[in-house]
């Protein structure tokens, strides 16, 4: 029987004889068949984990194979599944030869040997592989040798940018300084900027770097329809010229598009190799497809599971329905309560957490969304409802992988994308087999090409990223559309970058209406803090001028009308903390359950969105009157009116709620941290068991 045939429920399933038999033969099957299939046949490279996975669970049967096994790991090159203490010397010494014992001790496989060598050899790589490939560990290993001093990581959440933050500080904490926040400055010793495209695109302070690494760099391509995919290839076109090498890393991706001429050379690799296998239950004949959905989420079989369902409202929505049928945790209590007394008793997010359901989207916020990953791991909250913003390379320990939609933004997935959400299902050294159950039609598997807008004809780049081009790069037809802009909205240079941040149609309507406005009032014309009115102009213009570009204000701004916008700044900045804030907005609120959570969805805004759209129109109101200035608002409102220390510490896992209350005036990020810490280890009564174990994880 050939091994691409091997039944391996049925071998589960045995005991005894029969399953040591069956196992041996599926070892002689595996070992003739790594001679003949080509080096990175999943097919072939799924025998090792499952055959790791079934000797751990029949030790007392099997556990005489272990050294088969590790040759078997050895030939095909997951040489992290050799077991040292069970191989042959042989076997032995080539695991000892690529393990780290600066990296905690991981053992590398042979293609990220291979990548490896490549980038040590002083090329720029693009790397293709899959999910479990282990990408993240090669830059950990790049760190590592001391050769890069000054490194940038361009990465595409804010969720991401703290998990990175801190695997690197537990790393390379005495090595490097790692700076993620605009407040902080690089010095001159070895140093990791960490950063999203917009915060990255900004810095002054970067100097000459040794290495940029692009993480999901199939988000370069504008064809993946990803509104920030300008502002991407303008941030890395700026780190390439400052860097001698670069990295890129994405899953699943088949070629990389140039135009004829580019500047920048690199290799290409594209494995399919992965560490771990997969079992695929396909459930799209099911009759009640939800009923079976809650059917299987309720077996502890399949826990810790993702269930992903195409939007945040959907996911709030099965929350609410699990809450009401089930329970699969009772050791989530404390975060429930916590939540209860923290957003408001009213939220559907403390009761879904109370039952066992953690939920991750765009609209929770990010301290919390951490926490839930956290718990999720650590196995206190067994199942987690998501959406696409955990497939951008957030890690979970996940066993299963529900797909039960097929949409992201109201259109079909690509078989790109649903390999991408499929990859989440397992995980190396704890879920060696991992399963996904596909709810609906799998897509067809078609090429991905990705073709990102730096490497290409200088006739397709987007307006919006010819104005972070260097003047002697322009060419005269670029040029031309540059100077076009320039004549169009009287701004250039840093101004000019600043409108393209919105988009130059929207940049264009917001000059219209502030022309229009400033012909009939000067309410637009303040300094420092706007009043009432002012304020309530400023959401009008930026409002209409979206509208009338046919853009939703609403999913860009986190309101439904300027009227609730302006009411909404105007809570934020009067209200003593962020808790009286969310417990007021919880108290008040009248619509849809699953909607409760939209208030999140304009802090955000506050953060990025309107500080950009308001920003633009404070350099159009100075053409008129330049003595007005919305500097010190738009700095405000990017922190929510607080100080930027206690976003910062938000973004590192620290929620506002718990650390704002023992923020005092001077305060740094450092001095406030070494308080909190204290406290922790001072058994601080103000802070509940819950909190001191937050902390504990955070700090």
């Amino acid at each position: 029987m050939a091994i691409t045939d091997l039944d391996w429920n049925e071998l589960n399933a045995m005991q005894g004889d029969a399953l040591k038999i069956a196992t041996f033969r599926a070892i002689k099957e595996a070992s003739h068949a790594v001679q003949t299939y080509p080096e990175d046949d999943p097919k072939i490279l799924e025998v090792v984990p499952r055959l790791a996975d079934l000797i751990n669970a029949n030790d007392e049967v099997l556990g005489g194979y272990r050294e088969l096994v590790s040759s078997l790991a050895r030939a095909t090159g997951l040489w992290n599944y050799i077991d040292v203490d069970h191989a042959d010397a042989t076997d032995a010494f080539v695991a000892e030869a690529v393990t780290a014992p600066e990296l905690d001790g991981i053992t590398f496989h042979r293609e990220q040997i291979n990548a490896l060598n490549t980038l040590l050899a002083g090329q720029n790589l693009i790397l293709s592989a899959p999910t479990s490939f282990g990408k993240s560990l090669l830059i950990d290993a790049l760190l590592a040798t001391d050769r890069y001093r000054r490194v940038a990581i361009v990465l595409p959440t804010i969720a991401l940018l703290d998990e990175f933050r801190r695997r690197l500080l537990r790393r390379f904490s005495g090595k490097y300084e790692i700076v993620m926040h605009a407040s902080e400055a690089s010095s001159k010793n070895p140093t990791i900027f960490l950063g999203t495209q917009e915060r990255l695109i900004y810095r002054e302070d970067l100097g000459r770097l040794d290495l940029t690494v692009v993480d999901e760099f199939y988000k370069l391509d504008p064809a993946r329809r990803d509104d920030r995919s300008v502002t991407l290839n303008a941030a890395v076109y700026r780190l390439l010229n400052k860097s001698r090498q670069f990295f890129f890393l994405g899953p699943n991706i088949d070629s990389v598009s140039i135009s004829q001429g580019a500047r920048w050379e690199f290799k290409f690799l594209k494995t399919r190799f992965s560490t771990v296998a997969v079992d695929t239950l396909d459930l799209q004949g099911i009759p009640d497809k939800r009923e079976r959905l809650i059917e299987e989420i309720g077996e502890d079989r399949n826990w810790p599971a993702l269930v992903f369902v195409s939007s945040p409202d959907k996911a709030n929505k099965l929350a609410i329905e699990l809450g009401e049928k089930m329970a699969v945790s009772e050791s989530s209590g404390d975060f429930a309560i916590w939540l209860k007394e923290n957003i408001g008793p009213n939220n559907f997010l403390s009761e879904a957490v109370y039952y066992g359901f953690g939920i991750h989207h765009g609209r929770i916020p990010r301290a919390i969304a951490s926490r839930m990953v956290r718990l999720f791991d650590q196995k206190r909250l067994p199942v987690l409802l998501c959406t696409s913003t955990l497939i951008e390379g957030v890690n979970t320990a996940a066993r299963t992988v529900m797909i039960f939609d097929k949409k992201i933004n109201n259109e079909n997935y690509d078989f790109f994308t649903f390999s991408n959400i499929r990859g989440r299902a397992g995980r190396l050294g704890q879920h060696h087999v991992g399963r996904v159950l596909v709810f609906n039609e799998i897509p067809e598997h078609d090429e991905l090409e990705v073709s990102p807008t730096l490497f290409g004809d200088d006739d397709g780049l987007p307006d919006e990223y010819i104005v972070h081009l260097e003047e002697r790069e322009r060419s005269e037809r670029s040029d031309d559309r540059y100077q076009f802009y320039v004549r169009q909205l009287n701004l250039e240079g840093p101004d000019l970058k600043i409108a393209s941040a919105v988009g130059f149609e929207v940049a264009i309507a917001i000059k219209e209406m502030v022309d229009r406005s400033l012909k009939s009032s000067h309410l637009l014309i303040w300094q420092n803090r706007p009043n009432y009115n002012q304020l309530k102009e400023l959401c009008r213009v930026v409002w209409q001028a979206l509208t009338s570009v046919k853009r939703r204000p609403a999913s860009a701004l986190g309101a439904y009308s300027y009227e609730q916008l302006t009411l909404l700044i105007n809570r934020l900045r009067e209200k003593g903390t962020i808790k009286q804030f969310l417990l007021q907005q919880d108290a008040s609120y009248k619509g849809q359950p699953e909607r409760r959570d939209n208030i999140f969805s304009f802090l955000r805004a506050c953060e990025y969105g309107l500080p950009q759209h308001f920003a633009v129109v404070g350099l159009f109101v100075q053409q008129h009157a330049d003595h007005a200035d919305y500097s010190l608002f738009l700095g405000s409102l990017g922190s929510w009116f607080r100080p930027e220390i206690l976003k910062e510490l938000d973004e590192e896992g620290i929620p506002i709620q718990i650390s704002e209350p023992y923020h005092v005036p001077d305060d740094t990020k450092a001095s406030l941290k070494k308080r909190l810490a204290k406290m922790v280890q001072a058994d601080d009564p103000r802070l509940t068991n819950f909190e001191r174990d937050w902390l504990t994880d955070a700090i």
